[in-house]
């Protein structure tokens, strides 16, 4: 069913939409008689193009978010909220984003012009929100180039604490934390103690951000011809490594106590409002809605290409692949757990033991309770002065520890890692896959910068692909090294929080308004039957034109709501004399840039609608003037 020429871009079905709908898109790809038009790049095959939103779509948060969703809400239980809401909110949407994008077979700017030139700036928030997206997630890859480099050493570099500076001990600060949190704060971040003191750029971090940002590049350099093959890679990869860790996840001691944790739900948490937001939330962020990406991908296909088949396969796999992933989280979690629950055992039974001369092997871990019972009321004063030593040991409280994103990858996985045999080779073999989703999630965020530049006759007539793409890169990579300063951490933290949260939510509320609404619906649906010869069914005008609006907006609010009740903006800094993070509030200028980082992407739809009302007025004054 999909056999036009790969080589033709005036197709018969274009022809067909203008003759039952005359002057309907008014753009430059519309086929006019003897004109010859541009040929628009293609994908080699339909799998290039399902591969591209796969890898797009699957990228961390299903490693680092959907596991602490899980773990936070209910276990098994958050699958039924997560579930219905990629129902009535996930695919729908991707449909709607890949439709438009086949349709108009332009990038985001050109396909919302296309529509109406008012709403020329929902295309260009999607390239601002892009940008700005672009600019702090290579950051997470040089920080996973970072460890995969340092996986190569034995020990591993985050496994034991370093000697003070008098060699008579550990360090300070390593000893009150933890191995694998020192090196993380102190050693790839050498953090600051607040936002407020940046320190320099750090010159290891700044070369892993280049080197990043040089991958990105060789990724995206000449459009679909190179991104058609770096997909078969950085789709495949992270399944192979995912596989690969589940095998070795489910043979490790306490790997069970991680899954039964997992998957025993927690009814009540289904009249949590919170948990259907945070499913409704994850949903909609991890297909990468509203960033241009999808849209951009599927102009590039062929127009009688089954998009909806592709919307969701594309759901299903990165929902799939988030519920497969927390599986192998949760068999290392509860590894991780049930070594420290018995480690710590283990300290308490020697502390009990020396202190008062037990009998090696007589207290164990069955017999513990009972024997620091008979301990306290036997000897009630040698007990009290050993007493602020014994640590108290739970499984259920290793287990109950929520962790998400940074932490999660590069403190909790280490840690687990670093007490694996061939602690080396998993080490390379997760930061491998950590870098790999990373770059599919930066190929997709590339194109979706590209695209559009690449579509504008202004700038491709000066530049070519290649130069375009490069200044890209250069500018964000110039932008990124911000987050390679001794506070590039908290600034990465405003980036991640405050970059697109909001403006996607707007962005992705006004496309839908705008094809059901503006466009118009029905003529949508003929479109989209003479491109591909299949009716619109009603769940996907339901949908689109009522059920979605709402979800969007309900969150939209509860984000805004959120922001206002919380008050003063606070942040994570880590404070080295104790050992751990503690909170402190935004100074005045970064409440600003919080501001800017807003506004930059969700004021574009705005002022451009109203900039093209102005000219439109003068323009018509100018052509009729008035007697």
């Amino acid at each position: 069913m999909e056999s036009p020429s790969a080589h033709v871009v005036s197709l018969p079905e274009d022809e067909g939409l203008q003759g039952q709908h005359p002057g309907r898109l008014g753009s430059a790809e519309c086929a006019q008689p003897g004109v010859v038009e541009k040929v628009r790049p293609k994908w080699g095959n339909p799998l290039q193009f399902l591969l591209a939103c796969v890898s797009y779509a699957v990228g961390l948060g299903n490693v680092w978010r959907f596991p602490y969703l899980c773990q936070m809400y209910g276990g098994g239980s958050f699958l039924v909220p997560y579930v219905i809401m990629l129902v009535v909110e996930g695919m729908p949407l991707l449909y709607l984003e890949l439709a438009v994008g086949q349709r108009m077979r332009q990038g985001s700017i050109g396909a919302w012009r296309t529509i109406s030139p008012y709403l020329s700036g929902v295309g260009i928030a999607s390239l601002v929100v892009s940008f700005l997206v672009s600019v702090y997630y290579n950051v997470i890859n040089t920080w996973s180039l970072w460890y995969l480099f340092h996986s190569f050493q034995d020990p591993l570099p985050w496994s034991v604490c370093p000697l003070n500076g008098n060699h008579t001990g550990y360090d300070e600060e390593c000893e009150k934390a933890s191995s694998t949190q020192y090196f993380w704060y102190r050693k790839t971040l050498n953090i600051s103690p607040s936002i407020q003191e940046n320190g320099g750029v750090q010159w290891e971090p700044a070369l892993c951000l280049i080197l990043a940002w040089l991958i990105v590049y060789l990724c995206i350099l000449r459009g679909t011809e190179s991104t058609g093959k770096v997909v078969y890679f950085t789709a495949s990869m992270p399944y192979f490594v995912l596989i690969i860790y589940l095998i070795r996840g489910l043979t490790l001691h306490g790997a069970s106590n991680g899954l039964v944790y997992m998957f025993t739900p927690k009814v009540e948490q289904l009249a949590n409002p919170k948990a259907w937001i945070n499913a409704a939330t994850q949903i909609f962020f991890s297909l990468g809605l509203g960033c241009g990406g999808l849209i951009a991908f599927a102009s590039y296909n062929e127009p009688s290409n089954n998009c909806q088949k592709h919307a969701i396969i594309v759901s299903i796999i990165n929902s799939t692949t988030a519920i497969f992933s927390s599986i192998v989280t949760f068999s290392i979690y509860g590894f991780k757990a049930t070594f420290n629950y018995e480690n710590c055992l283990k300290k308490v039974i020697l502390l009990l033991t020396n202190s008062f001369e037990l009998e090696d092997g007589f207290l164990t871990a069955s017999n513990l309770e009972e024997v620091k019972d008979y301990l306290a009321s036997t000897y009630p004063s040698k007990y009290s002065e050993v007493f602020p030593h014994i640590r108290n040991c739970s499984l259920e409280s290793e287990l109950d520890t929520a962790v998400q994103g940074t932490g999660l990858a590069f403190i909790v996985y280490t840690e687990a890692i670093k007490n694996m045999d061939v602690s080396q080779l998993w080490s390379v073999l997760y930061f491998f896959m950590l870098l790999t989703l990373g770059m599919g999630s930066m190929v997709g965020t590339g194109t979706a910068i590209l695209t559009p530049l690449t579509d504008s006759k202004v700038i491709s007539s000066y530049l070519p692909k290649e130069a375009i793409s490069g200044l890209v890169c250069l500018i964000s990579c110039a932008i990124g090294m911000v987050f390679t300063m001794e506070a590039g951490n908290y600034w990465f933290d405003i980036f991640n929080d405050y970059a697109a949260t909001l403006s996607l939510l707007l962005i992705v509320l006004v496309e839908t308004i705008a094809v059901c609404y503006v466009y118009g619906l029905k003529r949508f649906g003929s479109d989209l039957q003479a491109m591909t010869g299949r009716t619109l069914n009603w769940y996907w005008k339901a949908m689109w034109a009522f059920v979605s609006p709402v979800l969007i907006i309900s969150l939209f609010v509860f984000y805004l709501s959120d922001y206002i009740l919380t008050g003063t903006l606070q942040y994570q800094a880590w404070d080295a004399t104790q050992g751990h993070v503690v909170t402190k509030d935004y100074p005045t200028y970064a409440l600003a840039v919080i501001g800017i980082l807003v506004a930059s992407s969700t004021m574009c739809i705005p002022l451009v609608a109203l900039g093209t009302f102005v000219t439109r007025h003068f323009r018509s004054r100018a052509k009729f003037p008035l007697a």
